[in-house]
């Protein structure tokens, strides 16, 4: 054979593609009030204030409650995920790239919910809680306030109330004998047996509320990280009617065109949604330095 049979080696690709590492769609559009099927460019969520009892003497007139009703609107904002895939170049590759592309504009038009989700649940006006991370007990505390400061609030303990944690900050929480033993959050809640709570409806409950570990919060890994607790019904969340659906739940609409002109398949995704705060009173921040060490005592 001859020496210089290595120049006619070929390369073999292996079919299945990866995509690179990145949050799947949607992780928080569960936690808040959503609005599907929205026809127009704005969407209107409806509030009432609280009411106050009084007396009144023997026939005499009571006094209305007279409770305030508020309309908080949202604008629809439209975005787009694509790519072209020239027809020729399909001939030349062993993986369906179309399918590759729906599948990452899908994905990335899902964390754009989560994103216009922590924008609004970063405009609270409510004192945020300033959490210490130097020691077990210190973390325990600062949770606990954090919790507190809902309560506090008259939020309803109903189980609707959602809490998200930057990687670290979960990560310090597992030290806590009272976020993973069973005596505190029985056999179904043991975090070190089931890992963190991560992806579309995975949630933890601790206190009763239900907490999830998210990456791409304001701040993380860096000394001015933050994140929130808050009640479902404090935030909007309004998505358009769409024409398709590729991303489950995400209500995002999705198509692969032919061109001509260009040879080529355009595939694209694309949705129109918004968030919007309801009542800020439901939405308690915390601050805390995303760079500490992990607490061992």
């Amino acid at each position: 054979m001859s020496t210089s049979i290595d120049q006619a080696f070929i390369t073999s690709f292996e079919a299945k593609v990866h995509e690179v590492f990145q949050r799947k769609g949607a992780y928080l559009k569960d936690s808040v009030r959503l609005k599907d099927n929205v026809v127009g460019a704005t969407a209107v969520f409806q509030k009432v204030g609280k009411g106050t009892a009084t007396t009144k003497s023997r026939h005499g007139t009571i006094v209305p409650m007279n409770q305030e009703h508020t309309a908080p609107s949202v604008t629809l904002q439209d975005f787009y995920a694509g790519d072209w895939v020239d027809k020729l170049d399909e001939a030349k590759i062993n993986i369906n790239d179309r399918d590759v592309i729906a599948s990452g504009g899908a994905q990335a038009l899902g964390r754009k919910v989560d994103d216009q989700i922590t924008t609004v649940l970063d405009t609270t006006t409510q004192a945020a809680i300033a959490l210490t991370l130097t020691n077990k007990g210190n973390v325990l505390a600062s949770l606990l306030e954090l919790v507190e400061a809902v309560w506090a609030n008259d939020v309803p303990n109903d189980g609707q109330v959602f809490a998200v944690m930057t990687p670290r900050l979960w990560s310090q929480a597992m030290t806590l004998d009272q976020f993973n033993r069973s005596e505190y959050v029985g056999a179904d809640g043991m975090a070190f047996k089931q890992g963190p709570q991560i992806g579309v409806a995975a949630w933890k409950s601790w206190m009763n509320i239900k907490w999830k570990m998210q990456t791409g919060l304001p701040g993380a890994t860096t000394a001015t990280a933050k994140s929130w607790v808050w009640h479902m019904m404090a935030i909007g969340y309004a998505i358009a009617r769409s024409a398709g659906n590729v991303a489950g739940r995400e209500s995002v609409s999705a198509d692969i065109t032919w061109h001509g002109d260009r040879a080529a398949h355009f595939v694209n995704n694309m949705m129109s949604g918004n968030a919007v705060m309801i009542d800020d009173t439901g939405v308690i921040e915390s601050s805390f330095d995303d760079t500490a060490a992990i607490v061992t005592s």
